[in-house]
């Protein structure tokens, strides 16, 4: 599997059989995403830095809330949870996706706002590789990440949703993903495409940095 980060919390995912981009952005954060052709669309909320599909090419199918999939190589489950801290009362719903293909467990968190409860952890047992954000004020940040991450040890760490210098003022507030590097206490591996199969994953977590494509 290569995977590759399209920007924000969106990332490309490629096996032999087909494609699948996570939570596609648009023009929202400040910059443009890159376009993607995609077989298969996770969406994890409907907020704009999300569910922007202008960018994405073909005809894919869309995923955009809880349930059981199986399209083009990928099983993917969505589970409900929430985009805050207080049940949905600030910010509503969110959807975290379990994705398997090759034989690999991916969790892509979107903008989880809480920890991971009894029920959820259950399902996500055994991850391989994580997609966490982390940059705070809308969904976890650093601290509270960190803590999902130790609930779930993945083999991977990949954080998301951070504040990087194309992200424009209206997510000024969001913290660097230095401050998430601070909080692990691993050195950071950094990509721009990573390429992975069960056979390679690393026995201890790492924590992978990966740089958007251009």
């Amino acid at each position: 599997m290569e995977i590759s980060l399209l920007g924000h919390s969106s990332f490309l995912l490629k096996i032999k059989a087909a494609k699948l981009v996570t939570d596609p952005f648009g023009k929202a954060p400040g910059f443009l995403q890159v376009k993607s052709e995609a077989d298969v669309v996770t969406i994890s909320h409907n907020h704009h830095d999300h569910d922007d599909l202008s960018q994405i090419s073909g005809t894919p199918v869309v995923i955009d809330g809880p349930g059981e999939y199986e399209v083009k190589g990928f099983s993917i489950t969505g589970l409900a949870s929430w985009h805050d801290d207080q049940g949905g009362k600030l910010r509503g719903a969110n959807t975290v996706y379990l994705i398997e293909a090759e034989d690999m467990k991916l969790v892509h968190l979107g903008d989880q706002g809480t920890a991971l409860n009894e029920s959820q952890l259950a399902v996500l047992e055994g991850v391989d590789i994580l997609f966490v954000p982390v940059g705070g004020v809308f969904s976890l940040d650093a601290q509270a990440a960190w803590k999902v991450v130790q609930s779930l040890s993945p083999r991977l760490i990949i954080p998301m949703h951070y504040q990087t210098k194309e992200h424009n003022r209206d997510f000024g507030k969001l913290a660097t993903v230095d401050d998430f590097i601070k909080t692990v206490g691993l050195e950071p591996r950094k990509e721009t495409k990573l390429v992975v199969s069960k056979l390679i994953l690393p026995e201890e977590t790492e924590l992978v940095i990966l740089e958007r494509k251009s």
